[in-house]
């Protein structure tokens, strides 16, 4: 099968090359999937993860990619749940990866059904962004109708999803980014809009929850934003400053399948929209994935179109 790899952390998305791998085998309670798109995160080659197994083992080289769509060919031992032939789509383990293929074997319990008027590109933009907004806003956030919300980067792929999840939980929010991303994060649902380039964060009033994907210089000055007894969520690793009155979380995304299912209906139904910025051919992957210019949303790699 055609993969993508990765040896080189140093390089990072430069370093991606395509080669010919073993298609792989379904172990215990895996299936094998046909990749039809998949969806690739550039921190990924950041995450020790992507380079290592659980037992801290060199497993280079590495096929990145964690989130797919596809069908399933194969079910390994003990699986339960999937059958040969049905449409999927999910998260891979992050410590195996290797969506950016077009076979992987993935955990079944990673994978949710995917209804027949769903795209495949659809699909794979979904898990990371759609189960990152939805663990951040309600299971770590406890996000509540009628609460306060800074989004940061409200345009990009987990930005614009938290947007619309938290609107249709009943929140107010406000997104932020920079100037020319206004008109993506309002159209997303955002009530307010605040430009990092050139608004002072600090005018803005107390919120409730402050969904943090930047970090950095913007995380710390986020705290000064947050209601006494609020909520700092972060994805873009432990907040360096926390609220004094508050919480300060944060977290790694994890598979889910439950969860998983009420992101696809609410896109069947038209209450969320993915944000897809470009969309590749494997083949074309590597140049995809190093752009000459800025991308808002994110990069789909149609394996099997």
């Amino acid at each position: 099968m055609k993969a993508i790899v990765v040896t080189d952390q140093a390089a990072g998305t430069a370093g991606m090359t395509l080669v010919e791998r073993p298609e792989p085998q379904a172990a215990l309670n895996d299936v094998v999937v046909r990749v039809h798109a998949s969806g690739f995160t550039p921190g990924e080659l950041t995450w020790p993860s992507t380079w290592t197994d659980r037992f801290g083992r060199d497993r280079t080289p590495s096929i990145p990619g964690q989130e797919l769509a596809g069908v399933v060919t194969a079910l390994g031992y003990g699986t339960r749940g999937l059958s040969v032939g049905q449409r999927v789509f999910g998260l891979a383990d992050g410590h195996r990866g290797g969506t950016l293929a077009e076979y992987v074997a993935i955990e079944a319990r990673n994978l949710a059904p995917l209804p027949a008027d769903v795209d495949f590109t659809v699909g794979a933009a979904l898990p990371m962004p759609g189960l990152t907004a939805w663990q951040g806003l309600f299971e770590h956030g406890r996000l509540q109708a009628g609460q306060s919300v800074l989004v940061h980067g409200a345009a990009g792929a987990v930005g614009s999803m938290v947007t619309q999840l938290a609107g249709e939980a009943g929140a107010y929010v406000i997104g932020t980014g920079r100037t020319a991303d206004r008109q993506t994060a309002l159209g997303f649902g955002a009530r307010e809009f605040v430009d990092l380039e050139n608004d002072a964060l600090e005018e803005i009033g107390g919120v409730d929850l402050v969904f943090d994907v930047i970090g950095g210089d913007i995380g710390r000055r986020s705290v000064d934003v947050i209601r006494a007894g609020g909520t700092l969520v972060s994805i873009a690793g432990p907040p360096e400053v926390r609220p004094a009155d508050g919480l300060a979380i944060d977290f790694v995304v994890v598979p889910d399948r439950a969860q998983l299912g009420q992101v696809v209906q609410r896109v069947r139904d038209g209450r969320l929209r993915t944000n897809i910025g470009n969309v590749s051919t494997l083949d074309d992957a590597v140049a995809a994935f190093n752009p000459t210019e800025r991308i808002t949303g994110k990069t789909i790699i149609s394996v099997r179109p």
